[in-house]
């Protein structure tokens, strides 16, 4: 680790093996690192301003607390915190933080702005992520695209907000000198005022971090100062262009007056309303009847269930830890489950997650688990009293999502990816029995 501060040992509590950085703050240095008692791999955030006194360390100290409190999908979790006391005269505090193996938002952005819909999930996960916080009594105060973390593979963007190296408790009886801190090109106007901060000057900051992701440029750049004063001057710029229902949340994100701003609840309910209309969103009225004519030809809506998609449904259910699984066919207006486990019905309306107005499902893998909430189940599936849902397309070789195959649970869980990979292995075998009793019935029909 040549370069960095001589005191840090390379093994903390003779625990966290520790490797190349992998970020850099004015007061920290990230590290990837080894946890060597549990073999994972983790982030280690140490301090690079020795503590000058014990005020100072006790600063340090109350940040790790206040951090180890914090569990939101939003957020990076803090997993354990130390002092590293190999230096006597100069303790400092490290953190160990959850390894986000994937870009920032910054480095994502240089290759062009997100899709409207992955910047509207990115605005899910962090207003529900800053107003988690902001109800923990913290202002994050650095909100920007370089300490938004995105989380590699999944079926949709997910994004973790990192670095609260410069976050504080809120109280209102702060100096502006001490409020006044965070990145000029991200700055609320009451920050550059040196204005007492609440969560409204967070809102504004993700505002603006927002539109960077569906412009690919930050709306406010050049020289420090004349960056920090344009937004005193005039809002930022919205091109024309840009979906209206975004449009609305970032221009009133960004309101320049505090009190116009919605709150971190209220903007992510706007945001989870795009998402909702955007799966919401048919094909066209040919594409529909082509794939309705997919699946007519295997001739199962109107089959009883089978024991060869039982079988498939009862590893899907053993094999990801699920009390609901099921294997369904999906018509006009409805899916008929041609196995199921854990449900009473026989089928259920549409829309369910993964499909459209029309009843058309969508070709790649959805999740709704415990990063979602309910953010997209319907009363269908909200009536069975299921918040975590995982569902693969059943698409056949001329390319048709003719059903699917899901596993369900009546609580908020993770789903891994390794649960994922197995669906779509199993989702793979409930298109094989389907082509192959097609197959069967074909030759019948020629004797």
């Amino acid at each position: 680790m040549a370069g960095e501060p001589r005191t840090i040992p390379s093994l903390l509590q003779d625990r966290y093996r520790l490797g190349p950085p992998i970020g850099r703050g004015g007061a920290s240095i990230v590290l990837r690192a080894r946890d060597e008692l549990l073999s994972r791999d983790v982030a280690v955030k140490v301090f690079t301003a020795r503590a000058s006194d014990a005020a100072d360390l006790k600063a340090q100290e109350t940040e790790a607390r206040m951090l180890a409190g914090l569990n939101h999908h939003g957020l990076v979790t803090l997993l354990d915190a130390g002092i590293d006391a190999s230096d006597p005269d100069s303790p400092r505090v490290y953190l160990v933080l959850e390894l986000v193996d994937g870009p920032d938002l910054r480095q994502r952005l240089r290759s062009g702005p997100l899709t409207p819909v992955d910047a509207a999930y990115l605005g899910f996960d962090l207003t529900g992520a800053i107003g988690y916080v902001h109800e923990h009594g913290i202002l994050h105060r650095d909100v920007k695209p370089a300490n938004v973390l995105l989380t590699p593979g999944g079926d949709r963007l997910r994004a973790k907000l990192a670095d609260f190296g410069i976050a504080m408790l809120r109280r209102s009886d702060a100096a502006p000198e001490e409020q006044t801190t965070g990145t000029a090109a991200y700055l609320s106007p009451e920050q550059v005022e040196g204005q007492p901060l609440g969560p409204a000057s967070d809102v504004y900051s993700l505002g603006l971090v927002v539109l960077e992701a569906l412009t690919g440029r930050p709306a406010y750049s050049g020289p420090l100062v004349d960056t920090a004063l344009a937004r005193l001057d005039h809002d930022p710029e919205v091109p024309a262009g840009l979906p209206a229902d975004l449009t609305a949340i970032v221009r009133a994100m960004t309101a320049r007056q505090p009190v116009d701003r919605p709150t971190p609840a209220e903007a992510e309910l706007a945001f989870r309303t795009v998402l909702v209309g955007a799966l919401a969103h048919g094909p066209r009225p040919d594409d529909e009847q082509a794939r309705l004519r997919a699946l007519r030809r295997y001739d199962l809506l109107d089959t009883p269930p089978d024991g060869a998609f039982d079988r498939i449904t009862a590893m899907a259910a053993r094999l990801t830890r699920s009390p609901i699984a099921l294997v369904g066919l999906t018509e006009h207006d409805r899916i008929w489950f041609k196995s199921r486990i854990g449900v009473e019905a026989e089928q259920l309306p549409l829309p369910i997650p993964g499909t459209a107005a029309g009843g058309v499902l969508r070709r790649t893998t959805v999740l709704v688990d415990e990063g979602d909430g309910a953010v997209m189940l319907p009363p269908a599936l909200a009536r069975l009293g299921v918040r975590t849902f995982a569902g693969v397309p059943l698409v056949t070789e001329d390319g048709h999502a003719v059903g699917l195959l899901a596993v369900c649970d009546r609580r908020p869980r993770a789903v891994t990816s390794a649960d994922v990979a197995l669906l779509e292995d199993l989702a793979a075998l409930v298109v094989h029995e389907m082509e192959l009793r097609r197959a069967v019935h074909r030759i019948v029909a020629r004797d």
